[in-house]
């Protein structure tokens, strides 16, 4: 995944929003959301290849998303960092996850990565290139992207000239999905929606064997209502599905 705009502690009726392209190669086999474990409830889609997810929520209202981090950093990635989502997915809460995480690059080699966890009460952004930094969000509209968060980019010297491009597609990302007056999550999200698949904002990718392969939409409820959406293609021209998590995946 390459796009994911995070809206915390934005809107009264959901504390948690999330519209999130996700870039990848187009033969790695995916399956669409799903309840994936029951001890807590996780529902996410599912990397066929690895085992891992992108991105999920879990029963206590926690939301985790993953994309890849550009670094000029020498990284072994001998573990998948879908893994590493799934594991923070078993966690009660965004601190919780937030802890578990720091512990788990001290035991694993992950390739870069940008790692978000967002509940009612808490959200983060963990950054890895070798080194993790966590920084705790503020509420508001936060957009990461390759090369980390719209406000506080790291651009890569080795890919400096796509990084930028990067950096300036998540500015107007987020400037597209700042809230409207009295605008709830549901309307935000059918905006984002649009964001999603508008080729002017650059995060709709179609290149070849490679490009955006899916997106998601998500609100997690104050009240533990949650609307869940997804689109199995490029969202320009795939239509978002609501999702059913009632039956589990093999696994």
């Amino acid at each position: 995944m390459c796009t994911l705009t995070l809206a915390w502690q934005v809107f009264d009726d959901a504390p948690v929003a999330v519209a999130a392209n996700r870039d990848e190669q187009r033969n790695r086999p995916s399956e669409p959301p799903k309840r994936l474990e029951t001890t807590p409830t996780v529902v996410a889609p599912r990397d066929a290849e690895a085992g891992g997810t992108w991105l999920g929520y879990n029963e206590s209202g926690l939301f985790v998303g993953v994309t890849n981090r550009w670094t000029d950093a020498d990284l072994a990635a001998e573990r998948s960092r879908g893994l590493l989502v799934r594991d923070a997915l078993r966690e009660h809460s965004a601190d919780a996850a937030a802890s578990m995480v720091t512990d788990a690059v001290e035991n694993h080699e992950y390739a870069g990565f940008n790692l978000v966890l967002a509940d009612a009460e808490s959200a983060y952004l963990l950054e890895w290139d070798g080194r993790l930094l966590t920084r705790e969000l503020d509420p508001g509209i936060h957009v990461v992207v390759n090369v980390g968060a719209s406000d506080a980019p790291a651009i890569p010297v080795e890919n400096a000239e796509r990084g930028q491009e990067q950096a300036a597609d998540a500015a107007e990302v987020r400037t597209a999905l700042l809230p409207r007056p009295e605008e709830d999550s549901d309307g935000w999200l059918d905006r984002a929606a649009s964001v999603l698949g508008d080729h002017e904002y650059g995060v709709c990718v179609h290149d070849n064997g490679y490009g955006t392969v899916s997106a998601t939409l998500l609100s997690l409820g104050v009240d533990g209502a949650v609307r869940m959406a997804f689109a199995d293609g490029p969202p320009c021209e795939t239509t978002f599905e609501a999702v059913d998590a009632a039956e589990p995946v093999d696994n």
